[in-house]
């Protein structure tokens, strides 16, 4: 058999787009990829061998004063951040104008087999019937994807790339300073120079104990109090599930600036109730310690109702019969809590704890609203006794101008959630059984 047509389609398509979808007799399709070529062609024209410039110097020239004629004037030079996210831009556009283009080829080369084989080009209509018909939500999901590529996607690479910069104050602060590409010298120093090591590794262990233990004791919390209410004999189960879930009804933020208030060393309400008591007021927040203990502490308030109604729905989908069948063969509470609650409802929450355990990873307001990363400790740099990863990414960006520095911590985050997280998920016997169902 010839295949004359899906070589000639092949051909002309993949040396100007639409060329093919023409010569299949394809106009209109054909028309719209040649726009979509020239105002590519038009664009890249002028943008292309800027951005590989860019991304490649981050410019060349800094802002600085001539004297001309014996008058100082400005001139304007390179922002090296500007150069880096237009070049981003540009690069990214080239990649999807390259899909399109391959797009091209696949369709124009396609349409010609089909004549090959004796069939009639499809028109216009028929193509945004049979998209409309059988292809509607690969086509539906194009926007999303664009926007997620250019508002999640490209904002990542970009933060990605500032950590192989020295972007940070005050040395290399564009405009007046040009930025330059250092490699891995900034994973390097948080890592290995002291000045900075000490911070990170004192900061991540206490993301660590914090991500583990505002997890467990949410958890737990959250299951103990679900089986409360949940036991045969207990009435009004309705009020008292209002009454419980009141913590999460009012916005964290304003539960969290409360209990900052509450918990207030000098004139807090509990301080002021221990010393009616005659016993001396804590530092609840002002000690490394008992502020550590005081953000935990004020956690399990916000998360346990959250945990109660998950754990709550669970415990409704559990057979009765079981917990007969339990009691026939002689098992008391505490075995049946083992053999047949714990697990159904480990079954059914294990994704959830995974995700709540690397929200708490990132947990930026509970630590930012109630401590704001203090009590200060003069062994760190620019942290605080309790801050997070998180907490001292946002003080190295807003407040130090640590551009660089901040970008690696982001990564160094991303790479703990993401590994631990993709690694349990996989482990999960819910997770397991779903695969297997596929």
């Amino acid at each position: 058999m010839q295949r004359h047509h899906t070589r000639a389609a092949t051909i002309l398509s993949t040396l100007f787009m639409g060329l093919g979808q023409i010569y299949n007799r394809q106009f209109i399709k054909g028309f719209i990829f040649l726009i979509v070529e020239a105002l590519s062609l038009t664009y890249f024209i002028q943008k292309l061998g800027r951005a590989f410039w860019g991304i490649v110097t981050l410019g060349t020239t800094s802002q600085h004063f001539e004297k001309v004629k014996g008058i100082a004037k400005l001139v304007k030079g390179d922002h090296s951040i500007f150069i880096l996210i237009q070049s981003l831009i540009t690069i990214i556009f080239f990649l999807l104008f390259l899909l399109a283009w391959y797009m091209n080829i696949r369709d124009a080369r396609k349409t010609g087999a089909a004549r090959d084989a004796g069939h009639t080009p499809g028109t216009f209509k028929q193509s945004i019937r049979y998209i409309l018909d059988y292809k509607f939500a690969q086509t539906f999901l194009i926007l999303p994807s664009v926007g997620i590529l250019l508002f999640t996607v490209m904002p990542i690479i970009f933060m990605v790339m500032l950590a192989f910069t020295n972007y940070s104050a005050p040395n290399h602060m564009p405009p007046a300073k040009l930025v330059d590409w250092v490699g891995f010298e900034t994973f390097r120093s948080l890592l290995v120079l002291k000045s900075w090591s000490q911070t990170f590794y004192g900061v991540l262990t206490w993301t660590i104990i914090w991500a583990i233990l505002s997890t467990v004791t949410t958890y737990l919390g959250g299951m103990l109090v679900a089986m409360l209410v949940s036991q045969q004999g207990i009435r009004f189960k309705g009020v008292w599930r209002a009454i419980l879930i009141v913590p999460y009804a009012i916005p964290q933020m304003i539960s969290l600036l409360l209990m900052r208030n509450l918990f207030n060393g000098q004139f807090g309400p509990i301080n002021q109730y221990l010393k009616v008591f005659g016993l001396d007021g804590l530092p609840w927040l002002t000690d490394p310690f008992w502020a550590k203990v005081t953000v935990i502490v004020v956690n399990m308030w916000v998360g346990i109702p959250v945990s109660m109604l998950l754990i709550m729905g669970v415990l409704t989908t559990i057979p009765r019969d079981m917990y007969e069948a339990a009691e026939v063969d002689g098992a008391n509470s505490y075995q049946k809590f083992r053999i047949i609650t714990l697990p159904m409802v480990l079954f059914s929450t294990a994704p959830t704890l995974i995700a709540q355990f690397a929200g708490n990873i990132n947990n930026f307001n509970a630590i930012f609203l109630l401590t704001a990363g203090n009590p200060p400790n003069g062994d760190y740099q620019y942290a605080g006794s309790t801050d997070l990863l998180v907490t001292w990414l946002y003080k190295l960006t807003l407040d130090q101008n640590k551009y660089n520095m901040a970008s690696a911590v982001g990564i160094i985050i991303f790479l703990i959630v993401a590994s631990f997280s993709l690694y349990n998920y996989r482990r999960t016997k819910s997770f397991q059984e779903e695969d297997m169902i596929q």
